[in-house]
């Protein structure tokens, strides 16, 4: 194959890469990625708009094919929720992958590390993203790595575990380096460095330092998130915490796994901050914007449902895609999805479950739904005395009883975002798809983003009762499309 400006993303499953693709896929460029299955990006909106090779990084083989005909190459790959050797492995595929792009020709190699003065006593994950740069380098063709400290995005693994903890810890005992500097930087200000890389020929070869405009502790940053989701928080300092045991304490609190929280609360010893402006003399037209800011589009994307990627992503497809019935936490969101299969086109199941509430009530257990309306009302809420506009008929905006249709696709899919009186924020969401001979796959997801521990509370207190009215609920609507 020919020299062309094909550009390949490797780690494109993963929280960064997974974002990365559709930027570059928008702005007119040829993309490439090298993923270990291809049923791993069957599902992303972007799949068919690029091209997709299939192999591991350490495949040699692979990696060549993957490479041919590659002008930029972006290297996103890290081996951290592969065991406690994850430096070995990532130094064995950045070598391997160097000594292919040199092979293959390929111009430029941009990748992202970790934020450090590499002349302090880095942590060993720090200490590897950095070596694994180094790495690449090697190899003999310009790279061009940027470092960058905590990733202010919802999915984003570091982030996540500062949220988990703050939403569900009114007081947290905190080992000392709560007070380590830090400077995060929004997800978006990320891609942004990224994806400019390719037009400014001066970043080849250098290391960029990058990062948010503010400079704060991890204290400030966990009792900023807090204020910002209206909780109150109480931090109490300890000197005795050690790192294993914070990450222990990580694993029971959160969705992380002790083997990878353990390797990012050693990294928390360390200031990390951005020490020159390079950043700011390559790419001027970048301004990163606050950690306020940053937290509050965080905020915003999870209300609105823009969740593109997650860390977990890289982890592997979620169980509950190949089984009927699925319940996980991810991204503070928890969610519980219901599929089954209805013998009726999708349009007859999209009729169904969009002629809901009002007078014709919810299908199943209707009582319950007007016994939670009369304690809405109670409480000073909505109720279920709004009804609905038409009875067959929805439009995105219209009220549903006690919900809002947030998004409706034609014979495909209705959103609803619940406005009863909760401590989080809720959505019930149908989606009907083809699956042939005039049947479809009726798939119901409730999806809730509790608002600390009464939030919490609420949930996994009525989740009984909650599961028993959507279980019955899916199969109610899946029997009147049948029956249609």
């Amino acid at each position: 194959m020919g020299r062309s400006d094909t550009i390949l993303v490797t780690g494109a499953t993963g929280y960064i890469g997974g974002r990365l693709v559709p930027r570059l896929v928008e702005l007119g460029r040829r993309v490439r990625v090298l993923v270990r299955s291809r049923s791993r990006v069957a599902a992303r909106a972007w799949q068919a708009q690029v091209e997709v090779a299939v192999g591991d990084v350490l495949d040699a083989q692979a990696v060549s094919e993957a490479l041919a005909g590659i002008d930029t190459a972006y290297y996103l790959v890290h081996s951290m929720s592969r065991g406690a050797d994850f430096h070995d492995r990532d130094m064995q595929a950045a070598r391997a992958f160097g000594r292919a792009a040199k092979a293959a020709g390929v111009r430029r190699i941009i990748y992202l590390g970790g934020l450090g003065d590499p002349a302090s006593r880095l942590s060993h994950h720090l200490r590897s993203r950095q070596s694994t740069g180094q790495a690449l380098r090697e190899s003999g063709v310009p790279v061009t790595e940027f470092r960058a400290a905590v990733i202010v995005g919802a999915g984003s693994i570091s982030f996540e575990m500062i949220r988990y903890l703050v939403e569900r810890l009114p007081v947290m005992i905190c080992p000392r380096w709560i007070y380590s500097r830090i400077q995060p930087i929004a997800v978006d200000d990320l891609l942004e460095y990224l994806v400019s890389a390719l037009d400014s020929p001066e970043s080849q070869g250098q290391i960029v330092e990058i990062g948010g405009e503010d400079v704060v502790t991890y204290r400030g940053m966990m009792l900023g998130y807090a204020q910002a989701r209206g909780l109150r928080r109480l931090l109490v300092p300890v000197p005795v915490l050690t790192p294993r045991l914070s990450a222990y304490w990580v694993h029971w609190i959160t969705p992380i796994h002790a083997g990878i929280s353990s390797a990012l609360i050693e990294g928390l010893h360390n200031d990390v901050v951005v020490t020159n402006d390079l950043a700011r003399r390559l790419f001027p037209d970048v301004a990163p914007m606050d950690y306020a800011g940053a937290i509050g589009r965080v905020i915003d994307d999870l209300d609105a449902g823009r969740i593109d990627t997650s860390w977990s992503d890289a982890l592997g497809a979620p169980a509950w895609r190949e089984q009927p019935v699925g319940l996980e936490s991810r991204h503070g969101m928890i969610i519980e999805r219901r599929r089954v299969r209805v013998a009726a086109p999708a349009r007859a199941v999209f009729r169904v479950f969009t002629g809901i509430g009002g007078a014709r009530g919810w299908y199943f257990a209707t009582w319950a739904w007007r016994l939670r309306g009369a304690l809405d009302r109670l409480l000073g809420g909505v109720g279920l005395r709004r009804g609905r506009r038409h009875p067959d008929h929805l439009r995105i905006g219209d009220a549903l009883d006690f919900w809002r249709v947030e998004d409706l696709r034609i014979d495909r899919s209705v959103r609803l975002r619940a406005e009863m009186k909760l401590p989080g924020r809720a959505w019930l969401q149908f989606e009907a798809r083809e699956a042939g001979d005039e049947t479809s796959h009726l798939e119901q997801t409730a999806a809730f983003i509790p608002k600390g521990l009464p939030g919490l509370a609420y949930w996994y207190g009525l989740y009984p009762l909650h599961r028993w009215i959507f279980a019955g609920l899916v199969r109610a609507i899946a029997r009147r499309a049948g029956r249609r």
